[in-house]
């Protein structure tokens, strides 16, 4: 008896554990929330991009931070193997202006490739002066992915002037730049084999956005973007297409227009393929311009598929990346 007493506790015992450790597995995200990382302090990663290298994601953003030289520009890195818990890598690039930008320099929405052939980390980021006239990519290269980038140079892709951008990586592996080209609208780019500059213009959108993010969702291309207010928040609106290259549908609203995308602004659409289904999620960010180190971010799981793609109202919710499982708590 006191041998089956301790099987069936020890039983009881695997069944317990293993109901944590599924619950464990779905990591909860509260948007528009303060979120801090492994030491406490609020993640400063705006305007940023996610890479995920083997079983680990990499966020990289602007560090905004109060105590920051305003002499120099930062880019944070973070990194996650659930998307919920960051830990500090440090800042990964601190560029101080060269002479030709001036004294005031501006670095935006870094975005982060690996090159397999070359074997290098490739940054590029919007490179600007203080009065937004050198609308200029910057790019800086590393070893690793959490080491010290260097600078390596600056230029307008194409020979067009470079503004917001964002980053898409095909199914095929191909790497693509979308940049802001005021006024003309915002364009599609492949980068070169060794991504160290813009190959060739796959598409120019004619309309008067940026923000770009690209997912490729069951078939079809989803291309998101914003208005041009500035820091003010509005309604962000999305395309599709059974090709980069186009021909694009008419721009449709991804919320309800009146609630300006919850006061988000998008920079990233994230594809999460797990054993059970695909999600795709929104990456936004909440701007605080008066005190841009307490901006937030609004991370949502879209609902997308047959052309449509539409952002929920934000809520709690979870995500289990093994199974790319979200589900929103009502």
């Amino acid at each position: 008896m006191k041998s089956f007493c301790s099987t069936k506790k020890s039983a009881l015992a695997l069944a317990v554990l293993l109901v944590c450790l599924a619950v464990k597995a779905a990591e909860t995200f509260t948007p528009g929330e303060l979120w801090p990382d492994n030491r406490g302090q609020h993640i400063q990663a705006h305007g940023g991009g996610i890479l995920k290298v083997g079983d680990t994601f990499y966020w990289f953003g602007e560090d905004r931070a109060q105590n920051l030289d305003w002499r120099s520009c930062h880019v944070s890195c973070y990194s996650s193997t659930n998307l919920a818990d960051w830990k500090f890598c440090g800042d990964v690039l601190n560029l101080v202006a060269p002479t030709n930008f001036g004294r005031r320099m501006i670095l935006e929405r870094p975005k982060v490739f690996y090159n397999a052939p070359t074997k290098k980390f490739v940054m590029y980021f919007h490179m600007d002066n203080g009065r937004y006239q050198a609308a200029s990519v910057g790019v800086a290269t590393c070893d690793t992915v959490n080491g010290d980038y260097k600078f390596l140079k600056s230029f307008r892709p194409l020979g067009h002037e470079s503004r917001d951008i964002g980053q898409f990586v095909d199914d095929d592996g191909s790497a693509y730049l979308i940049f802001e080209d005021r006024p003309f609208g915002f364009r599609i780019a492949k980068l070169s084999d060794d991504y160290l500059s813009v190959e060739k213009e796959i598409c120019l959108i004619p309309e008067p956005m940026e923000g770009g993010a690209l997912v490729h969702y069951h078939g079809l291309y989803y291309v998101l973007g914003s208005e041009l207010t500035g820091w003010n928040a509005n309604p962000n609106k999305y395309a599709t297409a059974k090709s980069l290259a186009g021909p694009w549908s008419e721009f449709k609203d991804i919320a309800p227009p009146e609630k300006n995308t919850y006061g988000a602004q998008s920079t990233m659409l994230l594809k999460i393929v797990g054993t059970k289904t695909t999600s795709v999620i929104f990456m936004g960010d909440i701007w605080k311009p008066e005190t841009q180190w307490d901006s937030r971010y609004l991370w949502m799981p879209i609902e997308i598929g047959g052309g449509k793609m539409s952002l929920p109202e934000p809520h709690k919710w979870s995500l289990d990346i093994a199974t790319g499982e979200a589900k929103i708590e009502k």
